[in-house]
């Protein structure tokens, strides 16, 4: 009897040896992460850096050949047109002038009038566009609360009235510069015939409401004639430039709107393209690469206190909207992978990996847009490895 259950032991141990073996011999399935696809939105951007920049500014440079006193004026500080003193100077007393230096004197005094008569022009023919435009805008309120026009087209027509009221601001500017102008060469024609100085100064005015930018002079000096001594704009006409690959740029319409982000807030502000430049040029990248870039001029959509602590020159991180959509099939872009030339998917079905073709259309960076292939409600495999094939049992990782 002890002979016969010592058998039976023996035998059962070998068959449990041997179960345990025909067990691990056998494929176990292959741990995934299953995701389940579903319709949502979908938003496409081009993104890059960006840098900020006021849209006018000012250099403000010595009348004429004398002495300027200190200025007091520092980066930052507020400026008022025509009240403002930026700079005082000392004329010396004039040199003898021949006749062709007096000729071109005065003919820069008559350019600068030219120039005085020319910007106001422009500026009553900028007056005259922005009023159009901003009648042209009232009338499509109107339609749109009527709802006999779509969205597109008040927002194309607020983007002409706005366009315009920005073109009389900065015609605006240049009738302020071209009598600044005008006003730096009639001092240049006085000193000329005026025979000395007799100790009068010349003081120097703000042409527009600012700040300012640089101080490029602080202490008293002697300075010739056209020497930069600061650099004023208005920074309520902050702007951002960009500039994308070219490839990009030609994806991107004016109107188009933008998310700024990384700037140094707390929340994404609102952008929207106004100039997608003509002129490209070349960059050289970090990796040492040559590359064509083209600037994309933006403006903020936000109100003024909401970025009013950028200022000319800061980075941000610019996001072009090229495609919004808020309603999609999608997959996230990480469970694709090209199958010849077609893109696929590996489907779950009863815990069997299946290899499944699909059609794509729009996709960012995280999810792409399912046009034909899957259903909502279908399962894909989020990371498929090379260790997963076609008819490969999965099972989903905890």
């Amino acid at each position: 009897m002890a002979v016969r259950a010592t058998r039976f032991i023996v035998w059962g141990v070998a068959l449990l040896i041997v179960a345990a073996l025909v067990y691990a011999l056998q494929p176990q399935p292959l741990e995934a992460d299953f995701v389940t696809i579903d319709t949502g939105p979908l938003r496409v951007t081009l993104d890059e850096e960006g840098e900020t920049r006021v849209r006018d500014r000012f250099m403000v440079s010595a009348p004429l050949a004398g002495r300027v006193l200190r200025i007091e004026l520092e980066p930052g500080d507020p400026v008022t047109a025509n009240e403002t003193i930026l700079a005082t100077f000392l004329p010396v007393d004039p040199t003898l002038l021949d006749a062709r230096t007096r000729a071109e004197i005065e003919a820069r005094v008559r350019a600068a009038e030219s120039a005085v008569g020319r910007a106001e022009v422009e500026r009553d023919r900028a007056q005259t566009e922005s009023e159009f435009a901003d009648s042209d805008l009232e009338r499509y309120q109107h339609l749109d609360a009527s709802e006999l026009i779509s969205k597109e087209q008040l927002d194309a027509v607020r983007l002409r009235a706005r366009t315009a009221a920005e073109t009389l601001r900065s015609a605006d500017f240049a009738v302020s510069n071209a009598r600044y102008e005008l006003e730096v060469a009639q001092a240049s024609l006085l000193q000329a015939q005026g025979g000395g100085s007799g100790g009068q100064t010349i003081t120097l005015r703000s042409p527009i409401d600012g700040v300012v930018l640089q101080r490029l002079r602080e202490s008293e000096a002697i300075v010739p004639p056209g020497e930069p001594l600061m650099e004023i704009a208005d920074p309520a006409q902050l702007e951002i430039v960009s500039d994308y690959l070219s490839t990009d740029a030609v994806r991107i319409r004016r109107g188009q709107s933008v998310l700024i982000e990384q700037w140094g807030g707390d929340r994404t502000l609102a952008g929207r393209v106004r100039r997608v430049e003509s002129f490209g040029f070349t960059k050289i990248s970090a990796l040492g690469v040559e590359e064509q870039r083209v600037n994309v001029v933006i403006d903020f959509e936000d109100v003024r206190e909401a970025w009013e602590a950028l200022g000319d020159g800061y980075r941000v991180e610019v996001r072009v909207v090229t495609w919004d959509e808020g309603d999609v099939l999608k997959v996230p872009t990480s469970s694709l992978f090209r199958d010849g030339d077609v893109w696929a998917v590996y489907a779950v079905t009863l815990n069997t990996a299946t290899l499944t073709q699909v059609e794509i259309g729009q996709r960012n960076g995280l999810e792409a847009q399912i046009v034909s292939g899957l259903s909502a409600g279908d399962q894909v495999i989020a990371y498929p490895s090379d260790a997963i094939a076609d008819g490969v049992e999965v099972v989903a990782r905890d």
